[in-house]
């Protein structure tokens, strides 16, 4: 792994063009991927070459991968600098993200990506608005990525406003009721209230699940592609506690 990554940029994309992509040291087993062995400088930017070699199955186990570097504290050091120099002239990112905006689940972090590596869209309570729909298919079908993941989150407040019908303001309103759906569709034991943990946790991942579906029925581009086997979408959940990423089945 790159520790200071000083190399500069048409080096940086020579080992990748040379090498291809870091290979996916976990999650092989989750998504049917067999372990391969770490063949390239892991700082070294994602081009054309590398992302087309990626399966979809290999896009998302790349991002649990990240994940677990990011979870045991063993994130890349990367000269960010030299990975925007040499990404300025193309993108050719592996996945896309679909995220909430809660500072604590940025995912590039949580999933431990460089520059150039990843799409990402944050809206609050990561829903499939028309713009982030538009904006996936272009990351998708134009632009090459092999994966789109929705990553929801623990103790999320966005959730936690939906549970308490919270009334807050026109456009919150309205974001908050995009999420009605998923807190009447997950069983309540107890009260409706964001006091109740186990009940916010379990309608955060109703909210995930219904977003995936979402992604499809609500894009032609995207299920056309998924029914190819072009892409993969899935869901996940991070745990803001524990900094650790589960897949959803």
């Amino acid at each position: 792994m790159c520790e200071t990554c000083k190399t500069d940029a048409p080096e940086l994309i020579r080992r990748r063009q040379l090498l291809g992509f870091a290979s996916v040291l976990t999650a092989g087993a989750v998504f049917g991927v067999a372990p391969l062995r770490a063949m390239a400088d892991e700082c070294a930017p994602f081009l054309a070459d590398a992302q087309a070699a990626t399966t979809p199955d290999q896009a998302i186990a790349l991002l649990a991968d990240g994940n677990a570097r990011f979870a045991a504290g063993a994130s890349l050091k990367c000269d960010l600098l030299a990975e925007m120099t040499a990404t300025a002239e193309k993108q050719t990112p592996f996945a896309c993200v679909l995220a909430c905006i809660d500072s604590r689940s940025a995912p590039e972090l949580v999933f431990d990506q460089q520059v150039g590596d990843v799409f990402v869209a944050r809206v609050a309570g990561n829903l499939p608005t028309t713009e982030i729909l538009g904006s996936f298919e272009y990351a998708t079908k134009v632009a090459g990525a092999k994966a789109i993941v929705v990553l929801g989150h623990t103790h999320c407040g966005a959730v936690k406003g939906a549970v308490d019908r919270a009334d807050v303001g026109a456009n919150l309103t309205v974001l908050l009721d995009e999420i009605e759906p998923a807190v009447l569709a997950t069983p309540l034991e107890g009260e409706r209230s964001s006091k109740n943990h186990h009940f916010v946790e379990a309608v955060a991942e109703t909210n995930v699940r219904f977003a995936v579906a979402a992604l499809t029925e609500k894009s032609p581009v995207l299920k056309a592609m998924a029914d190819a086997g072009a892409i993969k979408v899935v869901g996940a959940l991070y745990d803001i506690e524990t900094g650790k990423v589960t897949f959803l089945g």
